[in-house]
């Protein structure tokens, strides 16, 4: 799959090498001529090994996850940026500039007004603390049909309208290209249309969120179309792959 210049790969190592020891991953992905990571939860690893592999490897973190609270819940507000000081504290060890948030649980008995209010005065407070670290926030919808039943922001155009909203360069939009196709499809007139409010990307195929090539996307088109907006961020391979990673991470670099 050609790339232009402009894309920039980012690996997600809780997908692709689940389970596998991270630091002999790391020089895998080295080895195979990759040069970023991201992953999920930094609480659930040791930062240390993290820090020491990434650095022995000359890799860089293109990003990670915030703390998992909601922001929907106004109630768990001062949780979340309790958490959020926490992740920018580990991401300024890891020199990380954008960290990824989930929005949280849909409440029952809530007006959607309320909550979407909520997660919008939610993310204003974010802006000082991120302005004042230079991080960047990723607020991601997910599909609730398939794999996160009962999430509250499942469409990018919500989430767009949110980050309108919030009306700050630092809170941005994580596009998960897979999610998106399964809520909306569209997938590149949306993206073109919002470029500006989008600060990172996610891709596997679909159906079955495995390898790139294995689906109904057209990621040699969608690579195409990104790269022609000027985009400078990353697109993150976030996948579960059938066959050893390996293999579909070097189709991807021919």
């Amino acid at each position: 799959m050609e790339r232009g210049i402009g894309m920039k790969l980012s690996v997600c190592m809780d997908a692709l090498y689940k389970g596998r020891d991270f630091r002999e991953s790391v020089n895998e992905l080295k080895e195979i001529g990759y040069d970023t990571i991201e992953f999920w939860s930094w609480w659930q690893k040791d930062i240390d090994v993290v820090a020491d592999a990434v650095a022995e490897a000359g890799i860089s973190i293109s990003t990670f996850c915030t703390k998992f609270s909601s922001l929907v819940d106004p109630t768990q507000r001062s949780v979340y940026l309790e958490g959020l000081v926490e992740s920018i504290a580990v991401a300024k060890r890891l020199n990380c500039t954008k960290l990824i948030s989930q929005v949280g649980q849909a409440l029952e008995g809530v007006p959607r007004e309320a909550q979407t209010q909520s997660l919008i005065e939610g993310l204003r407070a974010c802006v000082p603390i991120l302005e004042k670290e230079g991080v960047t926030l990723l607020i991601e919808p997910l599909n609730t049909r398939v794999n996160h039943q009962g999430y509250f922001l499942a469409s990018s155009e919500e989430a767009f309208h949110i980050i309108n909203q919030v009306g700050s360069p630092y809170v941005k939009v994580l596009f998960d290209i897979y999610h998106q196709q399964i809520t909306e499809g569209n997938v590149i007139a949306n993206i073109r249309a919002n470029i500006g409010l989008i600060g990172h990307f996610h891709a596997a195929g679909n159906p079955g969120r495995h390898e790139l090539d294995n689906g109904e996307l057209n990621y040699e088109q969608i690579f195409k179309a990104i790269d022609e907006t000027g985009f400078e961020g990353h697109m993150g391979l976030e996948y579960f792959p059938l066959e050893a990673p390996q293999v579909g991470l070097r189709k991807l670099l021919k």
